[in-house]
């Protein structure tokens, strides 16, 4: 979870970054409320040109009971070290994930990191603070 001042970002999270928490400098990856994830979403043209890709790390069976809109993979954060090529990014490119407590995900989050992938966000809560804060789900895949 580190702190992004005077980053040269690209994609919908820019604006975000600003509003973030004082440095953690146990972590090496980022935290994401889901306000913040949502008013990405949002500003987004589309899911495809949303700057991010947006990663569920719950495992298929949870992911097919509902997902966050705009989820792009879904890898169980136990598989993230072995399949993380799946993903398609760059080490530089913005990856967000997301469980259903936040830990799972923190997980995943340190991982992607520990691999040199360098902007790496964890959704605080994640499912149970998406669904507490009334926003959509979709179907799962």
């Amino acid at each position: 979870m580190r702190y992004l001042s005077g980053l040269l970002c690209v994609g919908v999270l820019c604006g975000l970054l600003l509003e973030w928490p004082q440095p953690t400098f146990a972590y090496h990856s980022y935290t994401l409320t889901v306000q913040q994830l949502r008013a990405g979403l949002l500003k987004a043209p589309s899911t495809g040109a949303k700057g991010f890709l947006l990663v569920d790390v719950r495992s298929s069976e949870e992911h097919a009971s509902g997902m966050i809109p705009g989820t792009d993979r879904n890898i169980d954060f136990r598989e993230m070290k072995t399949r993380h090529r799946e993903l398609g990014a760059a080490l530089n490119d913005h990856i967000v994930v997301y469980c259903q407590s936040g830990h799972r995900s923190n997980i995943a989050a340190e991982t992607l990191a520990d691999l040199g992938y360098t902007h790496v966000y964890n959704v605080v809560g994640s499912m149970n603070a998406w669904t507490e804060a009334g926003f959509p789900v979709s179907p799962g895949r």
